[in-house]
């Protein structure tokens, strides 16, 4: 099966969000809920943050802050790295995997439209690209070394 966009793997699935201003319980509440490891950020509709499972345990818990009381604002990672709709899967990929994180929102224009998972993407896509970045590394290494 070939998946020409991102928006073929999100566009039927529900999207989840969380308010900056709600409680990192409440986010808690919801991640287990609807078993998805990440959730959109909103100021209303715009975008301002990503919350996922790692920044409730790296921010939140390992820091010894209480769930019931801390905003989702103070442990979220703001202003996340975004891909459109109509982005190939590759692009997503190169983006998650060059910036180091499993979940990226997905916009259209100026909206949350999704948010795709790292695990969205088939085996075989991430195989190939890791190929793909194994097979320019070693030929970058063997130009410096024949300079």
């Amino acid at each position: 099966m070939v998946i020409e966009s991102v928006a073929k793997i999100v566009e039927d699935r529900p999207l989840f969000c969380i308010a900056a201003g709600a409680t990192v319980q409440q986010a808690c509440e919801v991640l287990d809920r609807e078993n998805v490891g990440a959730l959109p950020v909103l100021d209303g509709d715009r975008l301002v943050g990503l919350l996922c499972e790692r920044d409730v345990i790296c921010r939140a818990i390992g820091k010894h802050r209480a769930a019931e009381e801390t905003a989702v604002s103070e442990i979220m990672t703001p202003d996340p790295k975004t891909v459109p709709r109509d982005a190939s899967v590759a692009t997503a990929m190169q983006t998650m995997i060059r910036g180091g994180f499993r979940h990226l929102p997905v916009m259209k224009r100026d909206e949350v439209v999704g948010v795709l998972s790292m695990r969205d993407i088939p085996t075989e896509y991430r195989v190939m690209f890791e190929r793909y970045e194994e097979s320019r590394s070693a030929r970058h290494t063997l130009e410096h070394v024949d300079a």
